[in-house]
């Protein structure tokens, strides 16, 4: 238990802040009201059907049939970055990263262009969690705040498009520094067929769990159906896979920040402090604890959530710590025998601070 603790290091801060916040507002009645139980079912749900299109080959055969034909570095490069943008859209900003990370380590190395590996996985880390604010289901802040706010889906998207296409417009300015090199990347070791009944249960799973989170479904009837659709397909193995550390960072600040809302003189200090300031501090606050935690924290304390939504999206730019999806890009890489993780952080910061830069100022700006 301790060796799992320290390997979750946000797990462990969650659970420590809402035990030392008991001794402030001792556990009552009130605690029943703090955990957002719809959230935790999607995410479950999510996350398991993402496990489910991973068991079955599904990104496989996408990275076969995306890169077949590709005999350019910088075309190869913009394709690895570009498709961690656009599917963190829908499988979030970590799976992304688990799944096309590895692949563009192998690819570059397959076509002798493993010069290119750090500035390609940070790029691609920076796509996806850039990428993975375009939509409800892209993160787990974006899910959190869409859920407690009640904003719509046109609301959500009227906000977040804007610095979804700026992102994406610095992302392929990013690529026009690459190298451009002719290579040969051979993709045939890929599976090229799927099974179809899998992949139709999942897809029609995924749906049901999309109509939830836009509020036309109830949440119990998804996670049942969720749940009993996998069991049938004789899945069992991927209840195993999800990951029920981000469900109980989630229950930590969920109680962390109910009973610091009942504490009155912090209730009021906090609230006042985010007056007008929601975007740079949730920004800031990204940076020490990581973008959920703060989307946790700071919704206690006000009705603005366009400005946490784009403050907290913002904030995973910055520190590695930003954003936890970029401790697994980070680990992908430095798992490598000739990984230069020094090298890997200074390119790190140079362009994530860069990008959260002029995120920021464009946010203040335009919001």
């Amino acid at each position: 238990m301790i060796a799992y603790l320290k390997k979750e290091k946000v797990l462990t801060i969650s659970l420590v802040l809402a035990v030392l916040s008991m001794f402030l507002t001792p556990p009552d009645a009130g605690y029943a009201d703090y955990v957002d139980v719809r959230v935790l079912a999607l995410l479950f749900c999510l996350m398991l059907l993402v496990k489910g299109f991973q068991d079955i080959g599904l990104f496989d055969v996408l990275i076969a049939r995306v890169f077949s034909g590709v005999h350019s570095s910088r075309r190869l490069c913009r394709m690895l970055i570009l498709l961690c943008f656009f599917t963190s859209m829908l499988i979030t900003n970590d799976v992304a990263l688990i799944t096309f990370v590895p692949f563009a380590l192998m690819a570059l190395g397959l076509c002798g262009q493993q010069k290119l590996a750090i500035r390609v996985v940070v790029l691609q880390t920076i796509a996806a969690n850039l990428g993975s604010m375009a939509t409800p289901v892209g993160n787990p802040q974006n899910l959190y705040l869409f859920s407690a706010s009640g904003m719509g889906a046109g609301e959500f998207f009227a906000v977040m498009l804007p610095l979804s296409a700026l992102s994406l417009a610095l992302l392929l300015a990013a690529t026009l520094l690459l190298p451009d090199e002719d290579i040969r990347l051979d993709v045939s070791w890929a599976e090229l067929s799927l099974p179809r009944r899998e992949l139709l249960v999942y897809g029609a799973l995924f749906a049901l769990n999309l109509l939830v989170v836009l509020r036309v479904l109830t949440w119990p009837l998804a996670l049942v159906i969720t749940a009993g659709g996998v069991l049938l397909l004789g899945k069992k193995e991927l209840f195993r896979q999800v990951d029920y550390a981000l469900l109980l960072t989630f229950v930590g600040f969920f109680v962390f920040v109910g009973n610091l809302g009942r504490l009155e003189a912090v209730s009021a200090w906090l609230s006042s402090a985010l007056v007008g300031r929601e975007i740079l501090l949730s920004a800031l606050l990204s940076q020490a604890l990581s973008n959920v935690p703060a989307a946790i924290l700071l919704s206690g304390f006000t009705d603005n959530f366009p400005g946490l939504l784009v403050g907290t999206n913002v904030g995973g730019l910055g520190t590695l710590i930003a954003s936890m999806a970029s401790l697994i890009s980070y680990k992908l890489y430095a798992a490598r025998p000739e990984a230069q993780t020094g090298k890997y952080m200074l390119t790190f910061t140079l362009y994530n601070v860069a990008g959260l830069a002029v995120l920021l100022a464009f946010s203040r700006l335009f919001y």
